[in-house]
């Protein structure tokens, strides 16, 4: 699935090209959306969202269908984006619940740096995952893995997470009968399924998420010779920091921050500077087996 390509937007107003992202955003990561949800997001009157609706219509008219018994449009199996979507910016966009849906509005270029990923996950991946989240769906996907390579599975995906490193899925997965992460990138192809859900696979459902820990992290006692700068750089008080995570991720930010997690901070290499203080109040997290040293 590509973008369409050739599309010139020159002689239609700003604001317009705006709306027309967010249809064309709604239809690509929500699956549908309504003339109401046009009207309310950009504050226009029912003949302009019409308008919109209709001009949207005539650049892609293969996009979407119209179902009047719930007065809704949903995207058309043929839907190939109208606008570009790059996956980075769209990952930071869902992150921070940003979803105007118009990747360059403004073409300014800002003097931010945030750490690069060594690969991106796919768009049409990323658009079919949330898809079934915000819609309640049962997706199939193709997902190659380290030691059984590609396989297809049926999932309930959750929630997506950024590690640090690389971006993954949560959910239920019913070939292993549980909660799972999946890395994004090594995902080849999502297809929406029922909206069948039992119980047990929605996210309320999902321990290692709904717990959440009280990570203790101090200033390693053995590598840092003054702790006071340790401290002024995580604004801790009485000497440490208390963060509070879901179970699920507590291994992923262990090993993202560096945190030493032996018995007696026993790691000794200079980028350990800090130290798991309550490391047996933790136990039995999930993925703690990642975590430096634990």
């Amino acid at each position: 699935m590509a973008t369409n390509k050739n599309i010139e937007f020159e002689n239609i107003p700003f604001a317009q090209k705006q709306r027309l992202a967010f249809i064309d955003f709604s239809l690509f990561f929500k699956g549908h959306l309504c003339r109401n949800d046009l009207i309310s997001q950009f504050e226009v009157g029912l003949s302009a969202g019409t308008r919109d609706f209709n001009l949207y219509k005539e650049y892609a008219p293969n996009n979407l269908y119209y179902d009047a018994k719930v007065k809704r449009y949903f995207q058309a199996e043929t839907f190939k984006p109208l606008f570009p979507h790059d996956a980075r910016k769209t990952l930071v966009k869902l992150a921070n619940q940003i979803s105007d849906g118009y990747d360059s509005i403004a073409n300014t270029e800002f003097p931010v740096e945030q750490p690069s990923h060594l690969n991106v996950p796919d768009i049409f991946v990323i658009a079919r995952l949330v898809q079934a989240m915000l819609n309640g769906n049962v997706v199939n996907m193709i997902y190659t893995s380290l030691s059984s390579g590609s396989a297809a599975r049926d999932f309930v995906p959750h929630s997506i997470i950024d590690n640090g490193l690389r971006w993954h899925v949560r959910g239920y997965d019913r070939k292993s009968n549980s909660f799972r992460d999946f890395v994004l990138t090594r995902i080849s192809k999502v297809s929406i399924r029922s909206n069948q859900l039992g119980v047990h696979e929605l996210q309320t459902a999902d321990d290692a998420w709904q717990n959440i820990l009280q990570l203790e992290i101090v200033p390693h006692p053995k590598n840092i010779k003054h702790p006071t700068a340790i401290e002024m750089d995580y604004g801790m008080l009485d000497g440490k920091k208390i963060v509070s995570v879901r179970a699920a991720m507590a291994g992923y930010l262990l090993r993202r921050w560096n945190v030493d997690c032996t018995v007696g901070g026993t790691l000794s290499s200079v980028e350990y500077q800090l130290y798991l203080n309550n490391r047996t109040e933790i136990r039995g997290a999930h993925n703690l087996s990642i975590a430096p040293g634990y």
